[in-house]
């Protein structure tokens, strides 16, 4: 009888490229939902934008590194650096800006070291901390969130939105419309002295789970993450660790000073942080490889977002702390991969 051999592996895995990149894909639909309904139509535009963006960056870059094209342009990937990105920004964001980040995220983030699976940086980061650095303050300012105030309808986001993506005049028409996010305003009001109490008493600060409007973006990531998960496109891993690195040193400062330090509760829903724990931080090029490498990657992502949180200049830092702790994964790598069987450790 005649056996067909083949060269290793035997065993097929079944997790694609495309087929993990269109699940992470799926699984970001509910936070556009929400983000939509709560602060405009902002996203669809950034995401229309950025995506167009990253397809032709990446074929360029493709066809001046001499590689095939087609397959890279739909496996994916750059999709969801794109998608990502524009999650991230503003839905204010003029478009010039979202192409100049998502280029810096192809090209810079991506290429520059060799392409998908070589790039030691998380490419939507990389574009994001490239606009946040050079565009402060288009990258601060934030629409008021629909249902904050009763004055502030839908039409008139949807009509903001389509005037700052052109690049109109957003100014004093535009004022009570726009602001800083709830992360920003509670630094801010520290800063001149409020207490934490004082700032939460206004209303407009904190609602129901944590943030104001961006509760119910970072709940909608957190159902997101979940999907992720129970389809193993996930592990539980670094989202459990960056949760855990960013809340408990939360609720040990909040209880040693509730007037001075936000509670876990409003960091868990605020900002990008279930966004960061379960889509971003969770990149499986540039982060650690091995369980426990996981885990203090994700604990040391969660402890810096606190950290700038408390006392950066920067409202949320999620960014930042994803990129440092990128540095970071080659040591975590030499030091908490397993010993291979028979061998001593070197």
């Amino acid at each position: 009888m005649r056996f067909d051999t083949s060269p290793a592996p035997h065993v097929i895995a079944g997790f694609s490229v495309p087929r993990v990149m269109f699940q992470v894909l799926l699984a970001l639909v509910p936070v556009a939902v929400v983000q939509v309904v709560v602060l405009g139509p902002g996203l669809l535009l950034q995401v229309a934008v950025a995506s167009v963006t990253a397809l032709v960056c990446e074929a360029l870059a493709l066809r001046w590194r001499q590689r095939p094209s087609l397959p890279a342009l739909r496996d994916g990937s750059v999709l969801v650096t794109a998608v990502l990105l524009a999650c991230s920004v503003t839905p204010l964001l003029p478009w010039w800006l979202t192409v100049l980040g998502t280029a810096f995220a192809v090209l810079l983030g991506k290429h520059a070291f060799g392409g998908l699976g070589q790039n030691p940086f998380n490419p939507a980061m990389v574009g994001y901390a490239v606009l946040l650095v050079s565009f402060p303050a288009e990258m601060t300012r934030w629409p008021v969130p629909f249902g904050v105030d009763d004055s502030h309808g839908w039409g008139e986001l949807a009509r903001l939105t389509l005037t700052s993506f052109y690049g109109g005049d957003v100014g004093p028409a535009w004022d009570g419309y726009t602001g800083a996010t709830a992360l920003d305003s509670v630094r801010n009001g520290l800063e001149q002295r409020y207490t934490m109490g004082e700032l939460l008493a206004r209303g407009e600060v904190v609602g129901t789970l944590g943030a104001r409007g961006f509760e119910w973006i970072n709940f909608a990531a957190f159902a997101g993450g979940l999907y992720l998960m129970a389809r193993g496109i996930v592990r539980w891993h670094i989202p459990a660790a960056v949760l855990a690195g960013l809340l408990l040193p939360a609720l040990v400062a909040h209880a040693l000073d509730p007037g001075a330090y936000l509670g876990p509760l409003t960091h868990a829903f605020a900002g990008a942080t279930m966004l960061g724990a379960f889509f971003i931080a969770t990149d499986p090029v540039s982060a650690a490889t091995s369980d426990r490498g996981r885990l203090w990657y994700g604990a040391g992502i969660g402890l810096l977002v606190w950290v700038i949180r408390s006392w950066g200049g920067y409202p949320d830092g999620f960014a930042f702390a994803v990129l440092l702790m990128n540095v970071a994964v080659p040591l975590l790598d030499r030091y908490t991969v397993p010993r291979i069987y028979g061998r001593a450790r070197d």
